[in-house]
């Protein structure tokens, strides 16, 4: 796939349609870096990202785990029962609530995996290193707002998909 066009658009109709292209190209390679990861681990990509939710949010319930990825609450269970075997997450009692169970990952499978991502957190420390903090806000908006945006999509296309069956 060739890298993103060397002419600056000039016209706000070329820049919109520039960063689509961008957007469309990243969400592309990102989707694949995931995916070999996951292949890497004997995973799925979709795996990988409820750890990372894991990772970031800490131990939650199947149906948080739902909210935050907008997995079906049926997917979700499977995508635990896949982890649990694979030894990367652990079904726990709640200590306030004995009879919530609640979807920890095991730390040291969890190194082992944020390992990989240790040489794309150090290129991307350089790149984001090359913008000012103004520069930087504009990014962090984007990239928060673009999110925001697709979780809302993907939660609708859940509830779609829920009502076929």
């Amino acid at each position: 796939m060739a890298a993103a066009t060397s002419t600056k658009p000039t016209t706000r109709s070329d820049l919109l349609a520039e960063v689509m292209r961008a957007a469309r190209r990243n969400s592309t390679l990102t989707v694949m870096f995931h995916g070999a990861i996951a292949e890497k681990f004997g995973l799925i990509a979709t795996d990988m990202k409820a750890m990372e939710v894991l990772d970031r949010l800490g131990a939650l319930t199947a149906g948080d785990i739902a909210k935050h990825t907008g997995l079906a609450p049926a997917s979700v269970t499977d995508l635990v029962d896949r982890l649990e075997a694979r030894g990367f997450v652990r079904r726990v009692r709640d200590r306030a609530d004995r009879r919530r169970v609640i979807v920890e990952l095991d730390p040291k499978s969890a190194s082992r995996v944020g390992g990989v991502y240790d040489a794309l957190g150090r290129a991307a420390a350089r790149l984001f290193a090359s913008y000012s903090s103004d520069q930087l806000a504009v990014v962090a908006d984007f990239l928060g707002r673009g999110t925001d945006m697709v979780l809302a999509q993907l939660q609708k296309l859940t509830r779609e998909n829920g009502r076929r069956r």
